[in-house]
């Protein structure tokens, strides 16, 4: 294969690809560096850019705060949501891409133009439900609410318009029905689908602050999230614990994402990347 020529463009382009990067990425670097840094050190001048390995900050915040207890109720909450979300978007997928009924078309824009939904807008309403349902301070109200989304919806009916009709065919002539269909021949089919919109899920709900700090005052319930929040009022300028519990938080979503990572392109690209009205 012939090797592409590095001209002065591409070697201006990539040098500014890497400057920007690193830009974004440094606010995190130094975040490692304060929760491996001294006491003393953080304040330094001039400041220490390379961590220090001090481990203590890390030993406190496990041993001395309920942080297990936070990551507990967030998995429960993150993982209950992408099992909702997964049956929900795939059902609805479906039946947008293979049931032909009249509207559908309108029916798929009206959910599309819902992505574009502030959701501070609904906030208000949203918790008078809430209130008026007593589901206030509980796991549902933290997971129910976020069971459908229209991402989701959107991508399995991309990737579901985009299989052989002959596949539905060949299984309609075995006696298949439509929802044996889904499950042993659409879903298996559409597995980059499945793991971009249960990754993509697990990341938002895992990253939730907003809906579960107005929704929840009780810490047994609350996700990690709002514990951080927590943790800024119990560490005061403790920036060595506060930055650690906030590493803690983040090191899980960050190595399951790049474990991840090359199906959310598979996913998103999909079969057919044109989108089918």
């Amino acid at each position: 294969m012939k090797a592409t020529a590095m001209t002065p463009g591409r070697i201006v382009n990539r040098i500014f690809v890497v400057l920007v990067s690193c830009i974004f990425a440094f606010p995190l670097y130094w975040m490692v560096v304060t929760a491996f840094n001294t006491h003393g050190g953080v304040f330094s001048i001039p400041p220490r850019l390379t961590p220090a390995m001090h481990t203590g900050a890390f030993s406190y915040v496990v041993t001395h705060t309920n942080w297990l207890h936070y990551i507990a109720n967030t998995v429960l909450i993150a993982g209950s949501t992408v099992l909702l979300v997964l049956i929900t978007s795939a059902m609805a997928g479906y039946a947008l891409s293979e049931i032909k009924f009249r509207g559908s078309s309108v029916f798929f824009i009206m959910i599309v133009g819902v992505m574009m939904l502030p959701t501070q807008a609904l906030l208000i309403p949203q918790y008078s439900i809430a209130l008026h349902l007593h589901l206030l301070n509980t796991y549902i109200i933290q997971i129910i609410p976020f069971a459908a989304s229209t991402f989701g919806v959107f991508l399995f009916r991309q990737f579901f318009k985009s299989l052989p009709r002959e596949y539905w065919e060949a299984a309609r002539l075995e006696g298949v029905g439509h929802l044996r269909y889904i499950i042993k021949v659409a879903v298996p089919l559409a597995k980059p689908a499945v793991l971009t919109v249960a990754l993509l899920t697990f990341i938002s709900s895992w990253n939730q602050f907003q809906w579960p700090l107005i929704m929840t005052t009780s810490h047994s319930v609350q996700p990690i999230e709002v514990a951080l929040s927590h943790y800024m009022q119990t560490f005061e300028a403790n920036w060595r614990k506060l930055t650690s519990a906030a590493i803690l938080a983040l090191t899980p979503i960050v190595i399951l994402f790049f474990l991840l990572q090359r199906h959310i392109v598979a996913g998103v690209a999909g079969r057919d990347s044109g989108v089918n009205i």
